[in-house]
């Protein structure tokens, strides 16, 4: 029996072998507890200016845009060719042309109308000219024969009493025929000016026609008046509902086919709370940056602050009250377009000597705000009081030092 048990008994090597299990477990067990410090990434808590952003949301808007509508008196408005929507332009390029085949003709009709009428007038000066050179030939033979039946009846002494009478008849007959002819040429002359202006009138109206049809031809085709980028408009389609003009489409007089906004006057357009509306004032400066345009770099300075607050119905129900601003810009960019989404980022407060470290490093534990300090090899949580948060930093007013090295993550969930 004595025998049996010293056979179980374990030798050397395997006590030695359970040694160096339970060690390694137990220097396994410590780098374990060790090592989240040198896992997780830190931030120093560091003494330096502190600077407050506001960070206000808006877009780009124009202050002033030309409305680039269909003309009036041009018969039908057919859009031909249409200038593609966010197109940049160049003042001067043509935007919208419309179909003319029906301006043409009617061109071409009116301009016939007016040359025919200018024939007229000329036909009408000729045979004008004929008549009154007959009527003076007239009046002329008429004074003629009266000046010879004068001199006949001055022959009276000389001759019988009864050829002296007929002389005298036949001298106020002659006298008779001039006041004749020259109230003929008066009256012919008062008719050729009154027939040529009445053709003068028909020229004149044909005239303004072909004007009016020139007048519509050149509206047919709608040209940039400045510099800018086309945003085409809606109107209504039975079927797709509000939906961008395109060719093909008729227009109806006056229509407003495409929107052309003044790049010069471009701003930022926003809507802020009654909190956000006491940290700015009017002048204040910041950088402004564009979604849509990632590499730009603008500055802006706030332009106008509404005094009153208003009904922003763009933000949804209940509709809020606040205020409007209007951040002017310093700088433009070609690829600036209105309804591009921006971002203004202004600086409302600085302090010079703060305690300033990264916001990530802030933890929200049982209705605490606390931060992990590094203390060798591990992480000690403290509770910090925040005076200011600005977007990726925080100003710390009580628990941490500069200098102090705090965790990124919290290294709680990482044990």
């Amino acid at each position: 029996m004595i025998g049996q048990i010293r056979k179980w008994r374990p030798g050397k090597r395997a006590l030695a072998g359970s040694a160096a299990v339970v060690l390694a477990g137990f220097i396994f067990g410590a780098l374990r507890l060790a090592s989240p410090a040198s896992r997780l990434s830190t931030a120093e808590v560091k003494r330096k200016e502190f600077v407050d952003y506001l960070e206000v949301k808006g877009e780009v808007k124009a202050l002033r845009s030309v409305i680039i509508a269909a003309p009036y008196g041009a018969g039908d408005l057919q859009i031909m060719t249409l200038a593609a929507n966010g197109a940049k332009v160049k003042k001067g390029d043509v935007l919208v042309e419309f179909d003319n085949t029906t301006v043409k003709q009617k061109l071409a009709q009116d301009q016939s109308a007016l040359k025919s009428a200018e024939a007229e007038i000329q036909q009408s000066r000729a045979a004008a000219r004929l008549k009154e050179e007959q009527d003076l030939t007239d009046v002329m033979k008429a004074k003629f024969d009266a000046e010879k039946s004068r001199l006949d009846a001055s022959k009276q002494e000389i001759v019988s009493v009864i050829e002296g009478e007929e002389a005298k008849l036949k001298l106020a007959d002659a006298l008779q025929k001039v006041t004749e002819t020259e109230a003929k040429l008066k009256a012919d002359r008062s008719a050729a000016a009154a027939d040529l202006a009445s053709k003068k009138q028909k020229q004149d109206q044909a005239a303004f026609q072909v004007q009016q049809d020139e007048h519509s031809l050149a509206s047919l085709a709608l040209k940039a008046p400045l510099d800018g980028v086309v945003a085409l408009q809606n109107h209504w389609q039975p079927q797709g509902g509000p939906t961008p003009f395109k060719p093909g489409d008729r227009a109806w007089p006056g229509a407003a086919i495409a929107e052309l906004p003044d790049p010069s006057t471009l701003k930022i357009s926003a809507r802020i709370e009654e909190a956000e509306r006491g940290q700015l004032k009017l002048g204040q400066t910041g950088a402004v940056r564009v979604e849509a345009v990632p590499d730009g770099n603008f500055e802006g300075r706030i332009d106008t602050i509404s005094p009153t607050a208003s009904l922003d119905f763009n933000a949804g129900w209940p509709v809020p009250r606040n205020f409007s601003v209007e951040v002017a810009l310093a700088n433009g960019d070609a690829r600036l377009t209105p309804g591009m989404g921006a971002v203004v980022r202004v600086a409302v407060a600085r302090v010079t000597d703060g305690i300033v470290i990264p916001s990530s490093a802030l933890f929200r534990k049982a209705g605490r705000t606390v931060a992990y300090v590094r203390h060798g090899s591990k992480f000690e949580e403290t509770t910090v009081v925040v005076l200011r948060r600005s977007g990726d930093e925080a100003l710390i007013a009580k628990g941490l030092q500069p200098g102090e090295k705090l965790a990124l993550k919290d290294p709680t969930l990482t044990e």
